[in-house]
């Protein structure tokens, strides 16, 4: 049976969010082994003409929590013996090979070689592979302004050919690693991305509410993404996601629900079952929840690119990465312990997986910029102390 607790502090938590306007809205849950012990919310869908209130059934964009339902998907062919983590990224998708290396600007003509390596699979799963995001990394993003490639987000198969800004193997650079990867998976199963995650993680877990593109009845539940105006109020800013993508980005392509998410996130606690249906063996979730970055540093601090998209990620020493999940090496003084996996999707949403304590958790708004400092980001800390003191 699951744990009870009292849940009134983490609600004051919410609405008092909602209410001084660090966030429009907001939808939180958290779980044990066992089941569902909390769920709150706050705020409306869409706050400039809506008034129907969010819910741990309401369809978020989780963009990069995305990540980690590709990864899965990937860490099961590997399973399978389908997939060769230490292979070529190259011997699965060829045009990876034709990526080389920004190495700078003469004036405004961007400068590229030959990477040093090549990039293997594992790679891709632990971000090392030198790919980058122009909201975190300014080269690519001048890059991106001076030759007119899009970036990933709306959904243009050009994006893809971004170059890299690092060899291989040489520094952890958050980038779009996990559409590369989920291009990767494509390949080994001769299936679509959306066909092969329904079919391994999403069906087997009863995630119905889980998919790349909504139908008609789950858009009605949709929230907007919202951003400030002048007047410090939240507006809508329409979709972001596109409905008729080029590809399906292993990246950040999907819609969730909170009470959905949080089924994947329970059977990773439980070793990688949940109600019988097994999505990854026991050794697979732990290599998961494990360094991977063999001796290259985590960031303490990824600065911003683009401030409107994101504010700068500073975490700090004691964090690194293993198979799509952000690692705290230590403890968080009344919050999680040490080896939880986390990760984050670009319009405000959060999640983190504690096995030592036995919980896990995610908070959900769409809005932008990304976890600025005094609303977002200080929402998701009061959040899980909130909960950690509740237990």
């Amino acid at each position: 049976m699951s744990r009870t607790i009292d849940g009134t502090g983490i609600d004051k938590v919410l609405s008092e969010a909602v209410d001084q306007g660090a966030v429009p809205h907001v939808a939180a849950i958290a779980a044990d082994a066992d089941g569902v012990f909390y769920e709150g919310a706050a705020g409306v869908r869409i706050t400039d003409t809506g008034t129907q209130p969010v819910s741990t059934r309401t369809e978020f964009r989780i963009m990069s929590m995305t990540k980690m339902v590709a990864t899965v998907a990937a860490l099961q062919q590997m399973e399978r013996g389908e997939l060769d983590l230490a292979a070529p990224v190259a011997q699965y998708v060829p045009a990876f090979d034709e990526l080389q290396v920004l190495d700078g600007f003469d004036g405004d003509t961007p400068r590229l070689r030959a990477p040093a390596s090549r990039a293997t699979v594992k790679h891709l799963l632990t971000h090392t592979s030198g790919l980058s995001y122009w909201f975190w990394n300014a080269d690519i993003k001048r890059y991106e302004e001076l030759t007119g490639l899009p970036n990933v987000v709306p959904g243009d198969r050009a994006a893809l050919r971004a170059p890299l800004v690092a060899d291989p193997g040489t520094r952890f650079e958050y980038g779009i690693n996990t559409d590369w990867l989920g291009l990767v998976v494509e390949a080994v199963a001769g299936q679509t991305l959306d066909v092969v995650i329904k079919e391994h993680i999403t069906g087997p877990l009863g995630m119905d509410d889980t998919m790349f593109l909504l139908d008609h009845g789950r858009k009605a539940t949709k929230t907007a993404v919202h951003m400030k105006g002048e007047d410090g109020r939240w507006t809508s800013a329409g979709d972001v996601l596109p409905d008729e993508p080029q590809w399906w980005s292993g990246g950040h392509g999907m819609h969730s629900t909170p009470r959905d998410y949080i089924r994947f996130e329970r059977a990773l606690l439980r070793g990688g079952e949940l109600l019988g249906s097994r999505i990854l063996r026991p050794d697979t979730v732990d290599a998961a929840f494990s360094d991977q970055l063999g001796g290259i540093p985590f960031p303490t601090e990824i600065a911003t690119a683009d401030p409107p998209i994101t504010d700068t990620l500073t975490l700090g020493p004691g964090w690194t990465w293993g198979y799509g999940l952000l690692l705290n090496t230590q403890d968080v003084p009344g919050a999680r312990r040490a080896w939880s996996g986390a990760w984050a999707g670009l319009l405000n949403t959060h999640f983190w997986i504690d096995r030592t304590t036995g919980i896990c958790a995610s908070i959900y708004t769409n809005s932008l910029p990304f976890i600025t400092e005094n609303e977002a980001w200080k929402l998701y800390q009061d959040f899980e102390g909130a909960l950690y003191s509740s237990l």
